[in-house]
């Protein structure tokens, strides 16, 4: 079947977004809300000891400034706890109003009841049900950590995790699996535990006092099929708000792809309203990194703008010349440092299109297709390079001045159509 109903093609667009509870996070004009009918929030995490105050203020506010919109810190002794409310005041010197999230285990119910700062300084409170406490404690140390964000009025994330999931629950269903006709295979029941696991907690969080816009969950592993079941389980029994991440993804590509994989996969199904990129950073590595991700894929999917997008072709034969490599990276590079003005000059330039393309193949479709766009020769080619503004030829470049004066026409474009649109208004 060559032909289709031109009336009825589909929509190139995902599910819609599931409806959740939404949940504020902070006060004041760094507040953060997160599901309902709010955009898809970036959120990133420290890996700087807490009790450092200063290192951990210092890379809290790169993490701000890279985008992050709720930054997570690790709150495991007294020391770090202590450490809290003090990030916070350098944070206010540094001018940085970005949502802290206190990341807890085994004894948070004894930090935050010890250092009543810290329980007031946090924004969220993120706790694991697997390792809150066990036996007779896990109960009683649960609902202290519940009591504490309902007094200081804090948002909790209850986030199950398989490296440390509930080993009661995991035995109490494997028990009740091997005793059936057709067992399940464990690891299909591993994810039910992870399903039972936030969802339980969350139903006791309630029956404590906490408000259902005050709970949002996660259930973290680091199989990206096995991430993509659990998650659509969890998102088809509850409401709740929804924090998507593919926990040990790993170091460099590995766990760019297999983040993007599995998040993107679930974006599309329409289930997710924050996100994190768990990625291992290189020694002495930029930590940022994880935050352009997050950002990169909601753009790529079309959930969110952030930074003009700059098409380029890979290069082929045709293009032998690097060119076309060089001034695609240094357009990539001049704008990302550019944005930090821009954002403050120019409302909405995040949504611009630029086209850098190497040959005439593609580049000048490829050109049309962007807000501006230039398609240089490939090897044999006329030594000319059209530029194509709002799908128009407008000019062609020639000589070793093409960079700069590309760059000079695309920040004409900009200050022509953002300046005066703000202008305007």
């Amino acid at each position: 079947m060559i032909e289709a109903d031109l009336s009825c093609l589909p929509d190139a667009a995902p599910r819609p977004r599931k409806k959740t509870v939404g949940v504020l996070v902070g006060h004041g004009k760094g507040a953060v809300q997160v599901g309902g009918d709010a955009p898809i929030v970036v959120q990133s995490m420290t890996n700087t000891d807490t009790a450092d105050v200063e290192s951990t203020a210092r890379q809290v506010a790169a993490l701000a400034r890279a985008g992050s919109e709720l930054v997570r810190i690790t709150v495991d002794r007294d020391e770090a706890a202590a450490a809290v409310p003090k990030i916070k005041d350098r944070l206010a010197q540094m001018r940085i109003d970005v949502p802290l999230v206190g990341d807890f285990h085994y004894i948070g119910h004894k930090l935050l009841a010890d250092h009543p700062a810290c329980a007031e300084a946090l924004d969220k409170y993120r706790i694991n049900p697997g390792n809150v406490g066990f036996k007779d404690k896990k109960d009683r140390q649960f609902s202290a950590i519940v009591e504490m964000a309902i007094k200081h009025d804090k948002p909790v994330r209850i986030g199950a995790n398989w490296g440390s999931l509930d080993q009661e629950l995991l035995t109490a269903l494997m028990d009740q699996n091997a005793k059936l006709a057709q067992p399940a295979e464990a690891r299909a029941v591993t994810r039910e535990a992870m399903v039972r696991s936030a969802l339980f907690s969350a139903q006791r969080a309630e029956e404590i006092g906490l408000a259902r816009n005050k709970i949002i969950l996660s259930a973290k592993v680091s199989a990206v099929q096995d991430l993509i079941a659990v998650y659509r389980m969890l998102a088809e029994r509850a409401d709740y708000a929804i924090h998507l991440g593919l926990t040990e993804a790993g170091m460099g590509s590995k766990g760019i792809v297999a983040s993007s994989a599995a998040m993107g996969i679930l974006l599309q199904d329409g289930i997710g309203d924050t996100i994190r990129v768990s990625l291992t950073p290189e020694p002495n590595g930029d930590r940022t990194l994880e935050v352009k991700v997050a950002q990169e894929l909601l753009q790529t999917m079309g959930f969110r703008t952030f930074v003009p997008l700059v098409a380029a072709c890979p290069g082929c034969g045709r293009t032998t010349s690097t060119v076309f490599q060089e001034l695609a990276r240094d357009i990539q590079t001049w704008i990302s440092a550019s944005m930090p003005e821009w954002k403050t000059k120019y409302a909405g330039v995040e949504n611009l299109n630029v086209a850098v393309m190497g040959c005439i193949v593609n580049g000048p479709g490829e050109s049309k297709h962007a807000d501006i766009g230039i398609s240089l020769p490939g090897t044999g080619e006329t030594p000319a390079a059209p530029v194509f503004i709002d799908g128009q030829k407008a000019m062609t470049l020639r000589g070793a001045g093409i960079a700069a004066e590309f760059k000079g026409i695309v920040d004409d474009y900009i200050q022509r159509r953002f300046g005066a649109k703000n202008a305007a208004e």
